[in-house]
């Protein structure tokens, strides 16, 4: 292992998915003579192996589901799937998503070091490059931790990346998987599973530890998901623990306790295992720096993305909160920026989040739960899909949009939407609640007809008691009033 002189930056970012690159390009921009190192492949998890080739693969499984139901408007179709040639174009996608990001990289004078990074101090790191056989150190004046996060693996259920996957793997399928047991009935595993049941007609379990798919989630919208799982003959057990796997090389027999206290044995192509992830700290030698991290290996921020240690900053999954990519993107803009000497804060009063099952769920801000635990009464109001002109026009009329306001001042605290692109109609509700919007500012806020943003509008004019395409609860209360 040969080593190489020290090279000087103002900062460094170490990770290059969504919200190191994000980082990176931002203090480029801002005239920072930056370092992005990444260990693997640039774009991260998100480009590679997580949000984007999961959502081309799930965008082909509505392609065929679309197909599929056809027939109901009097087409015919007849559908052959090459897993091969679906493969090589979702690695196309990729390809060009993270080629892109390097070229701006490049025009923003963002250097690009390949290598594993660990901390020596707080102003010094140790480049380790495995392939060229190489290290190097570099000095820096600020860095961010940009490191993500990586799956649980079980301590009786190891990945094996052949039967036994984690996300990674169960992307990168190469025999069409006529049975897929999921431990853990979170986002993850549903997405995935759902998109191969889709396209496949997978054969699905889940196997979920608590009490609901989609933990956390309101079971109003999960409703629906379940209702989906259900035509498509998934068997979901809750409240259910996978006790083993083992791979025989062409099946893998599970072993899963039901709430019963009996045991189930199943044979089936793959497992995925979905359990949530971790965060990417261990091996940074944080513990050189001084910078603090929680009991379960988060690091400690404040709204300016900056550690007890001054000069070091974090972003993105390893600092905690929701694991999404839109988060550490702005994170890592506001960390360039309070870098460059910027008044910039994660003050965020909206952070949407999009779930991408059958039917697609998004949520952003407060749910009726939270309200409740906060005593705050609300004012809601929703509208069914079934409602909707372009809904129905889309023969896709599942699903519906609700409204949380405050009940005094009718400001919008959350909105809700499970359905057909749930995860595009929700960045109107996230602006309204980021702008402190009222019910009646949406609702008085002209939208075109027929779109499914409309529902939004409904919703929220429904909240009021004046809605025009679906029966009013208010307009009921007071005519039944009025007659007795």
């Amino acid at each position: 292992m040969s080593s190489q002189s020290q090279t000087d930056f103002d900062s460094v970012v170490i990770g290059s998915g969504p919200g190191g690159y994000h980082a990176a390009i931002r203090l480029g921009q801002l005239g920072k003579r930056v370092a992005m190192i990444e260990k693997d492949k640039v774009g991260g998890v998100c480009l590679n192996v997580g949000c984007i080739p999961s959502k081309a693969l799930i965008n082909a499984s509505k392609i065929v589901k679309t197909a599929h139901e056809a027939s109901k408007m009097g087409i015919e179709t007849h559908i052959k799937i090459d897993i091969s040639k679906l493969q090589n174009w979702k690695q196309g996608v990729v390809n060009r998503l993270t080629s892109g990001v390097e070229f701006l990289c490049k025009q923003n004078h963002v250097e690009i070091i390949r290598g594993n990074a660990r901390f020596l101090s707080s102003d010094e790191l140790e480049i380790d490059n495995v392939q060229r056989g190489t290290k190097s150190k570099l000095s820096f004046k600020n860095a961010v931790v940009a490191t993500g996060s990586s799956s649980i693996e079980l301590p009786n259920v190891k990945f094996d990346g052949k039967r036994i996957l984690s996300s990674t793997e169960a992307l990168e399928l190469k025999e069409v998987p006529k049975s897929i047991l999921l431990i853990g009935g979170g986002v993850i595993g549903l997405e995935i599973g759902m998109a191969y049941a889709n396209l496949f007609g997978t054969e699905l379990t889940i196997v979920e530890i608590l009490d609901q798919l989609l933990p956390g989630t309101d079971l109003e919208l999960v409703n629906l998901v379940s209702r989906t799982l259900e035509k498509l003959g998934a068997k979901v057990n809750t409240k259910s623990k996978v006790l083993s796997a083992i791979n025989s090389g062409d099946k893998v027999e599970v072993k899963f306790e039901t709430p019963d206290g009996k045991n189930q044995t199943l044979l089936v192509d793959f497992v995925l295992v979905g359990v949530g992830r971790r965060p990417n700290t261990k091996e940074l030698g944080i513990e050189n720096t001084g910078v603090q991290l929680t009991d379960k290996g988060f690091i400690k921020v404040d709204k300016h993305m900056r550690t007890n240690v001054p000069n070091i900053y974090a972003i993105g999954d390893c600092v905690g909160g929701p694991l999404l990519a839109h988060k550490a993107m702005k994170e890592g803009i506001v960390a360039a920026e309070v870098i460059s000497g910027e008044n910039s804060s994660a003050d965020f009063q909206a952070m949407p989040a999009a779930i991408f099952t059958d039917p697609e769920i998004a949520i952003v801000g407060i749910n009726p739960e939270e309200a409740k635990s906060r005593g705050i009464e609300l004012l809601i109001g929703k509208f069914p899909f079934s409602a909707s002109g372009r809904a129905l026009a889309g023969n896709d009329s599942e699903g519906f949009t609700k409204v949380l306001a405050d009940k005094d001042s009718g400001l919008v605290l959350g909105v809700e939407i499970v359905g057909h692109e749930a995860s595009d109609l929700i960045s109107e509700a996230s602006l309204a609640i980021e702008m402190g919007a009222t019910l009646e500012d949406i609702g008085l806020t002209v939208h075109p007809h027929p779109t499914l943003p409309e529902t939004l509008m409904e919703a929220s004019e429904n909240a009021l008691g004046k809605d025009i395409h679906i029966v009013n609860k208010q307009i009921e209360t007071k005519t039944q009033k009025a007659e007795a």
